[in-house]
């Protein structure tokens, strides 16, 4: 069972200098690389400065390097000394970091420069190779692990039980849709060891309350438009706000103003239809599929919304949702690689029977795991 971070020595001490007990809020104190094999899950949403906590221990770790050999028996297990830091991240991720430099761990507000003691991988067959040809690294910040397959849990835990690795991973473990991420980011759960769970302020300009969600929305002509339920799990994208009907933007919310329309329609509606479709009736699909692409009013999705949002509070912002592009082919790849209802056969022949745009549909799909070429036209 994983332990949380909460009170300790620092408490005792501001209580020892006479401050009330409801007065004594925890600090960050300097990172311990004495103790072996330890899995620190940083959780948070995005904002609440998971990576800037890495860049900390990063900072840390080049302090105790400077001391004596008393402290690198502390630190050590065999050959591994869990003062020598080696930062992982995605290769899907690259898009966020194009404004630094190659072996940059950056951070909002900042970056450090990890020379090379940084790299980029695909899954945990990648992650093996980097241990193995650092052999005496003794502590691995993977960023965002569940982006990765299900293996690197094993991986990981392999490490730290059999040669005292210490793991630290800040990563997002609730996707846009408040659902734990994947199966990665559950068994990610199920082995740490220490969890240090992050919050921010939520990002709506009238609320300071505490914010504990990752909240994907779009900008669009200046409006926000709150990314529907059905939109691909895995976008990659940078840092930076921007204006745009295809590539979101991601800000801290609390759960009030975490907009998510759209789930009823997914389940009520979409899904049905894409069960419908997978037994041999795509009728009622295609019809739904061309609404959505080109007449949005005649979709089931906009009565939806109109039974549920019409005169009530945040309905513009609620119908806002509809104003991005490509609704239908989130809601065809959401049926394709989530829900498994329709064939690679059928994606492609509804990609050509309707238009869609396959150079869209081929990025999401690859982002998300589900690799598909729409190179070739269907031959009817």
């Amino acid at each position: 069972m994983a332990r949380i971070e909460g009170a300790g020595e620092a408490t005792d001490f501001l209580k020892s200098l006479g401050f009330p007990t409801l007065a004594v809020h925890d600090t960050f104190s300097h990172f311990d690389f004495t103790q072996p094999g330890r899995r620190i899950l940083v959780i948070g949403p995005m904002g609440s400065g998971k990576t800037e906590f890495a860049a900390r221990v990063w900072r840390d770790a080049a302090v105790a390097q400077r001391k004596g050999e008393r402290v690198r028996q502390l630190t050590s297990s065999g050959e591994v000394d869990r003062r020598k830091v080696f930062f992982i991240r995605s290769e899907i991720d690259g898009a966020r970091f194009v404004d630094y430099p190659d072996d940059a761990l950056a951070y909002r507000g900042g970056y450090i420069q990890c020379g090379e003691n940084i790299a980029k991988i695909r899954d945990s067959f990648a992650l093996e190779q980097v241990i193995e040809a650092n052999p005496t690294v003794g502590t691995f910040i993977i960023d965002e692990a569940s982006f990765f397959d299900e293996r690197i849990a094993y991986v990981i835990r392999n490490h730290s039980y059999e040669r005292g690795v210490m793991f630290i991973f800040p990563t997002l473990i609730l996707n846009f849709r408040r659902d734990l991420f994947n199966s990665t980011a559950r068994l990610m759960l199920e082995m740490a060891t220490d969890v240090i769970p992050l919050t921010a302020y939520c990002e709506h300009h009238d609320c300071v309350n505490d914010a504990f969600y990752t909240y994907r929305y779009y900008q669009v002509d200046g409006q926000e438009c709150p990314a529907l339920y059905f939109d691909p799990l895995i976008i990659v994208g940078g840092d930076a706000t921007k204006e745009s009907r295809l590539e979101p933007n991601y800000a801290a919310r609390c759960d009030e103003h975490h907009y998510l329309p759209g789930k009823e329609y997914t389940f009520f509606h979409l899904k049905p239809l894409g069960e419908k479709a997978s037994r041999g009736d795509e009728g009622e699909l295609v019809e739904e599929l061309a609404a959505l692409k080109g007449d949005i009013k005649r979709s089931r999705l906009y009565e939806n919304f109109t039974e549920r949002f019409s005169g009530k509070k945040d309905e513009e912002i609620l119908f806002n949702a509809l104003k991005v592009d490509n609704i239908a082919e989130k809601a065809l790849a959401f049926l394709f690689f989530e829900q498994n209802l329709i064939p690679e056969q059928m994606l492609l022949r509804l990609a050509s029977q309707l238009d869609l745009d396959t150079a869209y549909l081929e990025k999401v799909l690859s982002d998300n795991k589900r690799p598909v070429s729409f190179a070739q036209p269907f031959l009817f």
